[in-house]
C-alpha cells in the first residue's frame, strides 16, 4: 500500500501540474482527466495513507470518528473517480463523433459532467451518515467501508442501491459509450471515408485503448462489487479476513492505473513531452 500510495501521489500530482503548465492541454476534453487525478489523490491521501498507518500499527487506531471519516472519504472520492471514468467515456464519444455530425464538446458541458460525477457520489455516500447504511471496519479491520455484512433490511437495501447506482450504471455507461465509439469507427471504415487506411489504424488504436480501459475497470472494481454482493446474498458465509481485504486493495490501486491509462497514453501529452 505504501508503494502504491507513493506512486499514485507522484503520478496524479504530475498530471495536474502538467495540465496547468501547458496551455495546449487546458481545454474541455482534458478537464475530466484532471478531475480524475484530483479524485484519485483524495482516495490516496484520505484512504491509502491511513491504511498504511493502521496496517503498520496492526489495528485501526483512529477511533469511531476516524472510521466514519475514512470510510466516507474513500467511498466519496472513489465513486467520484468511477463516475469520472464514465464521463470520460462519454467525452470520447463526443470527440470521435464530432466530425460525423453536429456534436460539440464545450467548456460548459465538460464542467457539467464533472459536477454530475461529484454530486452523484455525494448523493449515494451521505446516507450512511444519517442512518441508511453505515461505515464499518472491513477485512483485516485496518480500514473502513460501507457495511457489507449487516443483515438488517435497511442496510441491505442501501448496499443493493449502492451497487446498482454506483457500480452497475457507470459500468453500463462505459461499455455502452465505447461500444458506440467502436461502431462509429467501423461504419466510417466501411464507407471508406478515410484515406490511406487512416481510419483502420485509428480503429486499431482505439480498440486497444478501449480494451485496456475496460479491463482496468473490471480488475479494480469487479472483485469488490462481486464480494459485496456475495456477502449480501449469503450473510452467513465465512470469508477469510485476508481474502476479504484483497478486493479493497485492488480498488485503491486504480489510483495508479488511471493516470497511466488516461494521461500517459494520451497522444497530446506524449507530443507535448517531445
Amino acid at each position: 500500500m505504501a508503494i502504491f500510495c507513493t506512486a499514485a501521489i507522484i503520478l496524479n500530482v504530475t498530471v495536474i501540474i502538467v495540465t496547468f503548465k501547458y496551455r495546449q492541454l487546458r481545454h474541455p476534453i482534458n478537464y475530466s482527466l484532471v478531475n480524475l487525478a484530483v479524485a484519485d489523490l483524495g482516495v490516496t491521501v484520505l484512504g491509502g495513507l491511513l491504511t498504511v498507518e493502521t496496517n503498520a500499527v496492526g489495528y485501526f487506531n483512529l477511533g469511531r470518528i476516524g472510521c466514519v471519516i475514512e470510510g466516507f472519504a474513500v467511498a466519496f472520492f472513489g465513486i467520484a473517480a468511477l463516475c469520472t471514468i464514465a464521463v470520460i467515456a462519454v467525452d470520447r464519444v463526443f470527440v470521435v463523433c464530432k466530425p460525423m455530425g453536429t456534436l460539440t464538446f464545450t467548456h460548459r458541458q465538460a464542467m457539467a459532467g464533472i459536477a454530475v460525477a461529484w454530486i452523484w457520489s455525494l448523493i449515494w455516500n451521505t446516507p450512511p451518515l444519517f442512518g441508511w447504511g453505515s461505515y464499518q471496519l472491513e477485512g483485516v479491520e485496518t480500514s473502513c467501508a460501507p457495511d457489507w455484512y449487516s443483515t438488517d433490511p435497511v442496510n441491505m437495501s442501501y448496499i443493493l442501491s449502492f451497487f446498482c447506482f454506483c457500480f452497475a450504471i457507470p459500468f453500463l455507461i462505459i461499455v455502452g459509450s465505447y461500444g458506440y465509439l467502436m461502431w462509429t469507427l467501423r461504419q466510417v471504415a466501411k464507407l471508406g471515408v478515410a484515406e490511406g487506411g487512416t481510419t483502420s489504424k485509428a480503429e486499431v488504436q482505439v480498440s486497444r485503448m478501449v480494451l485496456v480501459m475496460i479491463m482496468a475497470f473490471l480488475i479494480c472494481w469487479l472483485p469488490y462489487a462481486a464480494f459485496a454482493m456475495m456477502v449480501v446474498a449469503n450473510p452467513g458465509m465465512y470469508i477469510d479476513p485476508v481474502i476479504a481485504t484483497v478486493p479493497m486493495y485492488l480498488t485503491k490501486t486504480s489510483t495508479v492505473y488511471n493516470p497511466i491509462i488516461y494521461i500517459f497514453m494520451n497522444k497530446q501529452v506524449r507530443v507535448r513531452d517531445q
